[in-house]
């Protein structure tokens, strides 16, 4: 089964039953199987059926939301929507002796808590007490023990860019069928420290977010059977539950998954300085300014991540790069439904000349539209959103503006991670000094890890939008940041007891 979302609740809109019905979702059988050949889905398929005796089900689930990684609130209506039609298959098509959910770990859906924990309780009731239940996780999950209260099993990616997500998947086949088969008892144990960072922060290619991940898997090396889930959290959902966690398998033995827990959790404590205050975020107009000296020096391509813009519809660092005349940049994307339904409608094509404000007006953190004028530089279908969506059937436009800079416009936020994807769309990423793009970190699987850009520069706007590093400005209803560091004045790890 899979009901995977990463929530930003700070968003202005809802995230309904529409925005997960699209051509191939849900998705039932063996489109669900295949759905993510490279991800969670692909990793336990494969597994699972290297083993004898072993017959997989794919249950009828809803695969991503339209709106990808900008999506907030899910409407209950349409988490009980997609529940119970999953619910309502698992007991036709059973009885099972397991069952894997492919899940996110930060999904938020109003007046429900905690709904990858109520999913796994309501497959329990189906599949009963001696059935086991195995989930896949996020590290931006915001997790602790409920989901376990029902479940059995949880793994969770480690790295971030998110390099492992089929070896999870992997892991949940061969431990899920090592429980049924009676060769691993799973005993869990979770460690919560007081810690809470915004994403951008979280990239695990530098220390210390990158010690504790190898912490994680030394200890995995020492220990037989011992599986470790290492959630960093993710602050853009409001939740109770919200903040970094650890959680920790073992076969039989809840001493040992206890003391790994507590040495992972005291350990991130201890590092909590550099946790928090390691990664250097610049202002649009300082980053900008720090981009034309790098062409100066030749030190290009560079990249302006423009990692708060969580609509995808931010004009702010677009208006910057005008206003500094910065010259050569390739900016993916400006999100702009409106803007690409008028070309449609037009007939956009190629070499037409171009005179629109683009952007902006979807909230207070998109800022305002910004005129661009030039000429139509490709007309594409754009990008696929993940390997279960398929590219090419939506209209994508760029077009060339100033000296040398080329823009793209598409209908919802893309997080470009490569600068290879800009081919899917007619473009050679190879002809720009620089990239202007929305993404945290999962840029630098092809940006940075291939030394593709000699200069990397982090920025967001002035103001504190939605997805600001500064979380004391967010309006939160449900987690209390003065609980956690470096937020809370008094905030202790263990905590004192009174």
């Amino acid at each position: 089964m899979h009901f995977s979302h990463e929530t930003v609740t700070f968003l202005p809109y809802d995230t309904t039953t529409e925005d997960f019905i699209y051509e191939g979702s849900p998705a039932r059988g063996e489109a669900l199987l295949t759905s993510s050949p490279d991800g969670y889905m692909g990793g336990f398929v494969k597994v699972a059926r290297e083993h004898a005796n072993v017959e997989l089900v794919g249950i009828e689930s809803p695969l991503g939301s339209k709106k990808g990684s900008g999506s907030g609130w899910i409407t209950k209506e349409a988490f009980e929507h997609f529940t119970e039609r999953m619910i309502a298959d698992l007991k036709a098509q059973g009885p099972f002796d397991g069952a894997y959910l492919s899940l996110h770990g930060a999904m938020g859906v109003r007046d429900v808590a905690k709904p990858e924990a109520m999913l796994a309780r309501r497959v329990r009731e189906v599949i009963g007490p001696k059935g086991f239940i195995a989930g896949t996780f996020d590290p931006h999950g915001n997790e602790d023990d409920e989901f376990l209260r029902y479940a059995n099993l949880a793994f969770c990616i480690k790295y971030y860019p998110h390099y492992d997500g089929a070896l999870q998947g992997e892991r949940a086949a061969r431990t899920l069928i090592r429980c049924i088969r009676g060769d691993y008892k799973p005993t869990t144990a979770t460690a919560k420290p007081p810690i809470i960072t915004p994403s951008v922060l979280q990239w695990t290619g530098q220390s210390p977010w990158m010690d504790l991940v190898q912490r994680a898997l030394v200890w995995e090396a020492r220990e037989t059977d011992v599986y470790v889930s290492f959630y960093y959290g993710f602050a853009f959902m409001d939740a109770a539950d919200a903040g970094m966690t650890f959680q920790v398998m073992t076969n039989g033995d809840p001493e040992l998954a206890k003391h790994i827990a507590d040495d992972l959790a005291q350990t991130a404590w201890r590092l909590r300085d550099d946790l928090v205050h390691g990664t250097k975020v610049y202002r649009h107009k300082e980053g900008v300014a720090l981009a034309k000296q790098a062409l100066q020096k030749g030190a290009v391509p560079y990249v302006l991540a423009d990692h708060s813009d969580r609509t995808g519809a931010a004009t702010w660092l677009l208006k910057e790069i005008i206003d500094q005349k910065l010259s050569g940049c390739l900016i993916g994307t400006i999100a702009d439904e409106d803007a690409i339904n008028a070309l449609r409608k037009k007939g956009v094509k190629v070499g037409d000349d171009f005179d629109m404000e683009i952007g902006g007006k979807l909230d207070v953190s998109a800022g305002k539209p910004v005129r661009v004028v030039g000429k139509v530089h490709t007309v594409s279908g754009g990008l696929s959103r993940g390997s279960s969506q398929a590219g090419g059937s939506q209209l994508w436009v760029s077009v060339k503006f100033g000296d040398g800079n080329v823009v793209v416009i598409s209908p919802y936020l893309s997080q470009i991670v490569q600068p290879q994807s800009f081919t899917q769309l007619g473009i050679d990423p190879n002809a720009f000094k620089g990239f202007a793009i929305k993404s945290r970190v999962h840029f630098r699987r092809g940006f940075y890890d291939s030394g593709y850009a000699k200069t990397i520069l982090l920025v967001e706007p002035d103001e504190p939008f939605v997805g600001t590093v500064r979380l004391e400005a967010l309006n939160y209803k449900y987690l209390k940041l003065d609980k956690f560091y470096p937020y809370g004045k008094n905030v202790t790890y263990p905590p004192v007891k009174t």
